[in-house]
């Protein structure tokens, strides 16, 4: 299977990248930017591969709010943007991050995006006192309890999605058996095993499977296995099927399962809310009816001139379809705003250490809500209300509520 992305990907190389935030797309200059000095904010994400449509929609967000921040001219600073592609790989991850700690103009840094991947990257941030600030890395372990940790997110964890999710499930359409699946990594296994323990606790029966990630999708798997996982799952026939992975993986699954007789619930998470979950399924029509949730951390989509300026980034694609773009803007900017505070020094060291001490005392009013981090990276606040959920519908990701 090709999964199909959007044109952007072929103009990102696999290596840093690094893109003078000029005036762009309709945005204003800023008075007197040549005399003032020149800060990087850098992105990690996957802009290649299986899953890059998820990275590159975050990408735009950052592009907005650097683009927007330098219009303004009431920054001291002029900011660039650096693109660090590590494919959501944790194996691809550590150099990039080793490539952004040696950039020295590189103050923090907006991801990782995926769970592994910053699983992986994270030592080397942390040891150059760099702040991560992700939109999306999920796994509930990344918040390790250091206080005034170097990782923060502005989405809350899969310990409060996956609970969600597995209350959708059962408490809301009544599955009193779930199987769950996950594609063996990081994120998959931590949100299918979350997932699991609450489904049970809600008083469903609930079996659980891994099928590793396949060659297709950088996996080392054969997709075959999923030939053999759909007959199984039809002869089981669970009420509900919640899958822990990426969209790529489960557009395989989703393929074979309209072979069967299958007709239960079937449901994943924030890695596989994509549209291209839909066009990388064969035939696209099973995709039809899939649930899927995400820990938005409040709005989806842009509005106004915004949404306005996103579409001239992203080449016409709404926000509201490119899940994670409204987070990586917030996250630019709390990073923007943490900068704007500092007293800056002659020291790299020490300024990257400022703006993670400042991130830390930020209250952020963003789009996607009142935003301020606990000292260990996790949002403040319950997470109730937080993690919304889509239906596929006639083939459209198409919004049904949150928690």
């Amino acid at each position: 299977m090709k999964i199909r992305l959007n044109k952007t990907v072929a103009a990102v190389a696999s290596s840093a990248l690094v893109l003078m935030a000029v005036p762009a797309f309709g945005f204003a200059a800023g008075a007197n930017a040549s005399t003032k000095p020149t800060y990087v904010i850098g992105y990690e994400g996957p802009l290649s591969g299986g899953n890059a449509q998820l990275g590159i929609n975050m990408k735009w967000g950052v592009e907005l709010a650097i683009a927007n921040a330098n219009a303004s001219g009431k920054l001291p600073f002029k900011l660039q943007a650096a693109w660090y592609d590590d494919q959501g790989s944790g194996t691809l991850s550590p150099a990039q991050a080793q490539s952004a700690v040696a950039n020295n103009k590189l103050v923090a840094m907006v991801g990782p995006a995926f769970s592994g991947a910053t699983r992986a990257a994270e030592p080397f941030y942390a040891n150059a006192g760099i702040a991560t600030v992700s939109p999306s890395a999920t796994a509930a372990a990344l918040a390790t309890g250091i206080s005034n940790n170097n990782f923060m997110r502005v989405v809350y964890g899969d310990d409060v999605q996956g609970a969600a999710d597995a209350k959708f499930l059962v408490k809301t359409h009544g599955a009193s058996s779930v199987l769950t699946i996950d594609d063996g990594s990081f994120y998959g296994a931590g949100l299918a095993q979350v997932v699991n323990t609450a489904a049970k606790a809600d008083g469903a029966t609930v079996t659980s499977n891994s099928l590793p990630q396949t060659s297709n999708c950088g996996g080392v798997a054969s997709s075959t296995e999923y030939t053999s996982a759909a007959t199984q799952i039809a002869a089981a026939n669970p009420k509900a099927v919640f899958y822990g992975g990426y969209y790529c993986d489960l557009g395989l699954l989703l393929g074979a399962l309209s072979q069967t007789s299958y007709s239960g619930i079937i449901m994943s998470g924030d890695g596989s809310e994509s549209s291209s979950l839909i066009t990388g399924t064969t035939p696209a029509s099973a995709a039809n009816g899939v649930w899927l949730s995400a820990a938005g951390g409040g709005s989806s989509a842009f509005t106004g001139k915004l949404e306005t300026q996103f579409k001239a980034i992203s080449h016409g694609v709404k926000s509201s379809t490119a899940l994670y773009s409204t987070q990586a803007y917030d996250a630019a900017n709390m990073i923007i705003a943490s900068m704007s505070k500092i007293k800056w020094s002659n020291s790299l060291e020490l300024n990257r250490i400022a703006i993670k001490d400042q991130l830390h005392m930020t209250t952020y009013k963003g789009v996607t809500g009142t935003l301020k981090f606990q000292s260990n990276g996790n949002l403040a606040g319950s997470g109730a209300g937080q993690v919304n959920f889509y239906q596929v519908v006639d083939g459209v990701i198409t919004a049904k509520g949150h928690n």
